[in-house]
């Protein structure tokens, strides 16, 4: 399913933005307020529901009290802490302990959480006859039902659902299209089929199968999915006086204004107190070359029938998951972002790294143990848009300081962020040492592409092909933490690409350091372990 509502500013997103903000600016405004105890820290975390939701009249839903309550859940979230529920009163702030000299706790699962009593209880997997029924005199949905569940009356189709088994022959057949299938939103936008219904008929997620995608999340048309955020944590190294460096993925082009303005995109950051920027599409770059060789060893020159790429987190997971025996399969290249970090960390080794980037399930990745080493935080594009909104920072009105920092990364290795830009990058290594030597690729864009496309290669479909899978459907620029349309996005992403004076990762200064970056202390090349989490 595609995300219908990405890029449509609506009710949802002004909540997320303003939870986003507010929480950003009340953790500022400790630095100002070193005097102030945790009584009065918990005070001010309180009254942040009131400030995002003034007023005595409900905005959205039957009371402005459920309103609250559903903004404090998410205050929590934002500041990586776990749901609260109804059951009993606490404070918003509870289990925060930021006086205490030890920082904010690094959040724990699940990542991806239900606010229970803020889902609408969707109906899902039924078939409903709506009012475009005719009652007209062949009945075919009647006569096809296996299970005689449709029956007439007032001349309209009526379905009993104790008897019908959702086979959807009725809504095949219908020729008026009078017979809906209603499926719950965050369940139809879940390649996993994580998603099911509790007793109350609200959504549940399966953490056995979610692969923190977040496409649940921003398909809720209730708000009632959200992940856990790091915004508080982020803040609080930069105010402990931390070295705070920010690697950004590539498919921050257009994401906060403008067109690639990589000037402003520093000077924002370094207004919020970041002490660097580097571009992730180094580490792409690097990437790139590694897969290349992967796929060279193990699939042209080895025995592996074809190879997956391995720099979506999501992905991978899913593909190591449901097809154990081609898990071999799937490229051992680190990725982008561990590359990048890892670049950063040779540089400055006691610097807190954070990626912001597109993603939920890099989120994820980060909590991998090893992982945590080289990545401190990850923070969205959207949660880094709630940052600057606390500091007031107007993006597009900032100076451009006209380095050419970010013009290392080459063109295919900022295209990372649009799908088929992995394989075409992998491709053209390859083609940089042999333009004679042809390489078969293929791609797919949504989990339940992805898995059709493992299920056909599993079967010997795609023999020495290179698989690239993109999670979400139109690559990482259409991530759930991503705020822009996605072909709006895509455009960007491409003209800022073209702009680079390197055409391919080849080209790129510091592909030598990935042999260096990859390696244990022994000498043995470092392999990329399993995607899903550790505990």
């Amino acid at each position: 399913m595609a995300d219908t509502m990405r890029g449509v500013y609506t009710n949802l997103t002004s909540i997320r933005r303003n939870v986003f903000r507010e929480v950003a600016k009340l953790l500022y405004t400790l630095k100002d307020h070193p005097e102030w105890t945790d009584a009065e820290i918990d005070d001010a975390f309180d009254e942040l529901p009131y400030k995002i939701l003034p007023g005595d009249v409900a905005t959205y839903r039957e009371s402005v009290f459920l309103e609250r309550a559903i903004i404090g859940e998410r205050i929590r979230l934002a500041m990586g802490l776990p749901l609260q529920g109804a059951e009993k009163p606490q404070r918003i702030s509870e289990g925060m302990a930021v006086n205490e000299g030890t920082g904010l706790t690094y959040y724990a699962p699940p990542l991806i959480n239900v606010i229970r009593f803020a889902c609408n209880a969707c109906e899902d997997n039924v078939y409903r006859v709506s009012s475009a029924c005719q009652g007209c005199l062949a009945h075919p949905c009647r006569e096809i039902c296996p299970k005689g569940a449709i029956t007439f009356k007032n001349k309209k189709a009526f379905i009993d659902h104790e008897k019908c088994i959702g086979c959807g022959r009725c809504a095949q057949v219908c020729p008026y299209h009078a017979v809906h299938h209603h499926i719950r939103p965050c369940a139809e936008a879940c390649g996993m089929n994580a998603i099911s219904s509790d007793e109350h008929g609200r959504a549940k997620i399966d953490y056995e199968r979610c692969v923190s995608c977040g496409q649940c999340l921003i398909n809720c048309p209730f708000g009632a999915i959200a992940d856990k955020s790091q915004i508080g944590q982020v803040i609080y190294s930069i105010l402990c006086g931390d070295e705070v460096i920010a690697a950004v993925a590539p498919a921050f082009v257009g994401q906060f204004g403008g067109k690639g303005n990589v000037g402003k995109l520093r000077e924002a950051f370094k207004l919020l107190g970041f002490a660097g920027v580097e571009e992730v599409a180094i580490g792409a770059d690097l990437c790139a070359v590694e897969e290349a060789d992967d796929f060279l060893e193990e699939v042209v020159f080895g025995d592996l029938p074809f190879m997956g790429t391995s720099c979506c987190p999501a992905w991978s997971s899913m593909a190591k998951m449901e097809f154990p025996e081609q898990s071999d399969c799937i490229s051992m290249a680190l990725t982008p972002m561990v590359l990048t970090a890892r670049m950063i960390r040779s540089q400055h080794p006691h610097a807190k790294i954070v990626f912001v980037g597109p993603c939920s399930a890099k989120k994820l990745e980060a909590m991998r143990k090893s992982i945590r080493s080289e990545v401190d935080f990850v923070l969205t594009f959207e949660e880094m848009a709630g940052m600057m909104d606390a500091k007031e920072i107007d993006y597009l009105k900032l100076e451009d300081d006209n380095k050419s920092d970010f013009e290392i990364a080459s063109e295919d290795g900022r295209n990372f962020a649009v799908a088929g830009g992995v394989a075409n990058a992998v491709v053209n290594v390859i083609k940089s040492r042999d333009p004679e030597f042809e390489v078969s690729v293929h791609n797919a864009e949504g989990l339940n592409e992805c898995r059709q496309m493992l299920k056909e290669a599993a079967k010997g479909e795609w023999p020495k092909y290179l698989l690239e899978g993109m999670a979400c459907p139109g690559g990482c620029i259409a991530g759930a933490g991503t705020m822009q349309p996605i072909n709006k996005s895509k455009a960007a992403v491409k003209v800022y690409a073209s702009r680079s004076p390197h055409k391919n990762a080849m080209d790129n200064a510091f592909r030598t350091l990935i042999k260096s970056l990859e390696r244990a202390e022994d000498g043995r090349p470092v392999r990329k372990e399993d995607d899903k989490q550790e505990g």
